[in-house]
């Protein structure tokens, strides 16, 4: 198969869908692999890495959209959406519930269209999801502990405090991977955590990994509003699956939060579980609303790209190795592969974006058998 690696369009996103040595793993498997010229290079991968790899190299995102299976890691940009066919596989994160326009496009062009943020294990969890999950948790408190500074329209908090004045207060709303890895990060810099989640059983689980150090509290209305009033930083690390996130925090509650504070919604590119959060790019990270500051970046790690591309092809190879194999075999032979399919042939076939937007959803297996 003809497999196409464009070089990504979203603001300061220096990731790229594959290392050299996937690559390399692909071409050895007899496929061809187009590369875009200089689509690794903010990850730290020449063109050169690539061609070492066996990859061509060609000279335009057209060139490597038209090849049969294309790999991205961002969502397609306006600007790509001319690029969409029907005889094309796409494989990217797309976050559809969140994105009217893309779910037109990718519907009006008939583009089979997998969702790595809803490709199941086989053992349950969501394995393409999780590196970028654990990277952009680990990255919040950072983001936010900096932006909490006095210069940045912060409450000035140095959230680890010093001998004779308390550590900040970190929230984190969401007790997934991200919320994980974020109270695990927050409370290496030694402020107060405390998670919160609607599964108790997940508590437990976390109260146990972290020995107590975590306040861990059962989320309801009730209790984000009193953790939020108290927070320096609040986190916001909720997720369902394939749909748009659950809204937690109104605006009315900014209002009774401490002048200054931050909040960091990681859930953003699933339309944010903060109602005043909005998409924002790095180069203007932040916003303030009601003395609230929000950082609404939603391409987290592309930040960190080099640790980010490595931990996120390495995560998906195994998919895309049997996809460029057997096609759509690959997924009709395993449904939990099979749930990452969100379009094909001008069908809908993700429930909760068609949820989102009111509009009719085929089963997957239904559509392929189509």
């Amino acid at each position: 198969m003809i497999i196409g690696i464009p070089k990504e369009t979203k603001n300061h996103e220096y990731r790229v869908a594959a290392t050299p040595a996937a690559v390399h793993a692909l071409v050895t498997a007899g496929h061809t692999v187009h590369v875009e010229t200089r689509a690794g290079e903010g990850s730290s991968f020449p063109d050169e890495a690539y061609v070492e790899a066996g990859a061509q190299i060609v000279a335009t995102a057209a060139d490597a959209w038209a090849a049969e299976l294309v790999l991205k890691v961002k969502e397609p940009t306006a600007s790509e959406y001319g690029f969409l066919r029907s005889d094309q596989h796409l494989f990217t994160y797309l976050h559809l519930a969140a994105d009217r326009a893309l779910t037109d496009a990718l519907l009006s062009a008939g583009t089979t269209a997998i969702a790595y943020e809803t490709v199941r294990g086989r053992q349950g969890g969501l394995p393409l999801l999780t590196p970028m999950s654990e990277v952009a948790g680990r990255m919040a408190p950072q983001v936010g502990a900096y932006h909490l500074e006095r210069s940045l329209g912060g409450r000035g908090v140095l959230l680890g405090g010093v001998p004779g004045v308390e550590p900040g207060e970190v929230v984190v709303l969401g007790g997934g991977v991200v919320g994980t890895n974020a109270a695990k990060m927050a409370m290496g810099l030694g402020a107060r955590v405390t998670l919160l989640d609607v599964d108790h059983r997940r508590l437990q689980y976390l109260d146990d990994v972290f020995g107590g150090r975590v306040a861990t509290v059962m989320s309801n209305a009730g209790t984000v509003r009193e953790a939020a009033m108290r927070a320096d930083l609040l986190i916001g690390a909720v997720l369902i699956p394939g749909a748009r996130a659950p809204r937690l925090v109104p605006r009315s509650l900014l209002a009774d939060m401490k002048p200054g504070a931050v909040i960091v919604d990681v859930a953003v590119d699933q339309g944010g579980c903060v109602e005043t959060i909005k998409a924002t790019t790095h180069d203007a990270p932040t916003y303030e609303v009601d003395g609230i500051v929000h950082y609404g970046v939603a391409n987290m790690p592309g930040a960190v790209p080099n640790t980010s591309t490595r931990a996120l092809s390495a995560q998906t190879l195994p998919y895309v190795e049997r996809l460029a194999a057997h096609g759509l075999q690959a997924l009709r032979k395993d449904p939990a592969f099979l749930q990452g399919l969100n379009t094909h042939a001008g069908q809908l076939t993700e429930a909760a974006v068609g949820e989102a937007f009111g509009l009719p959803v085929v089963d997957p297996a239904a559509a392929l058998a189509g």
